[in-house]
Formats: structure tokens, C-alpha cells, sequence
């Protein structure tokens, strides 16, 4: 039977009490479809792949092409999907409440609300603005009832500014503000992810793991990692395998790079629910 959204969302609490799973990123319901026949617990959705299926640079999607996204790809999986809901759509506490309440609404298990500004001379919101922004996302998702995960994102190591002293002072505050699990992409070194897990704990920590890696999922979970998610690399893993092919033959004339390409029939017999 397909699960209800409050099933989806209760088994998404579920992954974050114990252990270390991967949260993959599709980009549409397609490859959405596949990460769930290939066994994976949870989707995430990655902004910047979505982007990029249109035709457009990360960063630039409306909130209702965003919102109409979520809603596609939660139908497309059995799956929870936690929504990259960048920096919550809204420039004061009050509009990030609204577009949350939209989000939730698309019957999404979890959404994560960034502190980056946009702003490339100061790219980072001062700590109390990000707190009143989680907070107002915190009321709106209790409101809504159904127990959607919030996630609340430290972006300093994204933007430029890779104190990890401030980065742990905003997770800890995000915590205390009502965030579930707490995330700071760019974080790569052991020291600076087991500092992190440490400040926060026993709240999960989402590590990002976006390119060729020396960390498992195993030395994850060993150093208290409780999720693993790969942003955009999924989706230029893809489009890496499209470039070769298509730059092979505007530049040679060949088409041997095909010989890597997923048959055809596999691809429809996994979508025909045959496999």
C-alpha cells in the first residue's frame, strides 16, 4: 500500500535516531523513481539540479516552480523527501513562515531553511536574523501539524567564510531555535565534522558529501554522522555523462561514448515495473 504523508514523515524521524543513511538528490521524478528501485530509505531534492533541468543557473527558480517540483516528486516515490528549500523564500521572518506553510503542503517530510544572504558582500545572515527565520519556519511547520523535519543549514564554508567557530555558534543556535537535524555543507575534514556533531548532539547532523570522497558511509556513521546527502552531484554525474557524449561527437564525429549508455530496454522495463 502507499504510505500516507504522516507515515512518510514518521519514518523519516525514524532514520535520524540511530545509524547513518544516505539521502540521495534526484532532479525529477524519473531519476527520483530510480533511486527508490535501487533501494534508498530517502530522497532529498537538490535546488541546484532542478535548476539545471530548466535550463537555468542554481539559485534561480521561483518559489512556485519549486513548490510544483516538490509536489512532483513526492508523488513520484513511495519514499520521504526532504525539500532543499534554500534560504525559505522570503526576506523577513513572516514570508519564510508562508512559503513553509506552502512547502508542507506539497507533503514533503522534512524542508531545510539555508543562512545565506544572497548578498555576495555579505553572504552570511547575522545569527539573530537566522534564528528569527527558523523560528517563524518552526511555528509555521507545528502549525501545519504532521511533523515535518526542519533542518536548519549553517552555509559559511558554501560562501566563502569557513569559521568553523561560527559555523558550531549558529548550528547550536539553529538547534535551540527548533531545528531537528543541523547541516553545514562544505565541512570535509574529520576534525571539523566530529566538532560539529559534537556541538549539537544528540541532534543529527546531515554531512554532504558532493564529489569523489576519502569518507564512506561507514567512517560517516563512525564519526556520529547520522545522514549523508549529495546535493548536485548526482545530477552533474549525469550531465557528465551527457557532455562526453554529446562533445565526442561535435568534436570528432564519433559516437563511441554510447557504449556507456544505460540500454534503452533496462530503462523501460525499471519504469514498466518490471524490475
Amino acid at each position: 500500500m502507499t504510505p500516507t504523508t504522516e507515515q512518510k514523515r514518521a519514518t523519516f524521524h525514524a532514520l535520524h535516531r540511530q545509524g547513518c543513511f544516505v539521502l540521495p538528490n534526484p532532479w525529477d521524478a524519473g531519476s527520483a523513481r530510480m533511486l527508490q528501485g535501487l533501494g534508498f530509505k530517502a530522497l532529498a531534492s537538490t535546488s541546484s539540479g532542478h535548476a539545471w533541468s530548466l535550463g537555468q543557473p542554481d539559485g534561480a527558480i521561483s518559489r512556485e516552480m519549486t513548490l510544483e517540483h516538490l509536489r512532483s516528486l513526492v508523488a513520484a516515490t513511495d519514499l520521504p523527501v526532504n525539500a532543499d528549500f534554500e534560504s525559505g523564500f522570503g526576506l523577513g521572518p513572516q514570508e519564510v513562515a508562508e512559503s513553509v506553510r506552502m512547502a508542507v503542503d506539497t507533503g514533503v517530510a522534512g524542508l531545510s531553511i539555508e543562512d545565506s544572504s544572497g548578498d555576495a558582500a555579505n553572504p552570511l545572515r547575522s545569527i539573530e536574523e537566522a534564528v528569527a527565520r527558523l523560528r517563524a519556519a518552526r511555528a509555521a511547520i507545528d502549525e501545519a501539524g504532521g511533523g515535518t523535519l526542519l533542518v536548519g543549514r549553517a552555509e559559511n564554508f558554501f560562501v566563502g567564510r569557513p569559521d568553523l567557530d561560527d559555523t558550531i555558534a549558529r548550528l547550536k543556535a539553529y538547534a535551540e531555535a527548533g531545528a531537528d537535524c543541523l547541516y553545514a555543507p562544505g565541512i570535509r575534514s574529520a576534525e571539523q565534522i566530529r566538532a560539529v556533531v559534537a556541538a549539537v548532539a544528540p541532534k543529527p547532523v546531515n554531512l554532504l558529501i558532493g564529489g569523489a570522497s576519502e569518507w564512506s558511509l561507514q567512517d560517516a556513521q563512525a564519526m556520529g554522522v547520522r545522514r549523508i546527502s549529495v546535493g548536485g552531484a548526482l545530477a552533474r554525474a549525469a550531465w557528465g555523462g551527457f557532455l562526453h557524449a554529446a562533445r565526442s561527437i561535435a568534436e570528432t564525429g564519433r559516437f563511441d561514448a554510447f557504449a556507456q549508455a544505460t540500454p534503452g530496454a533496462e530503462l523501460n522495463r525499471f519504469f514498466q515495473g518490471k524490475d
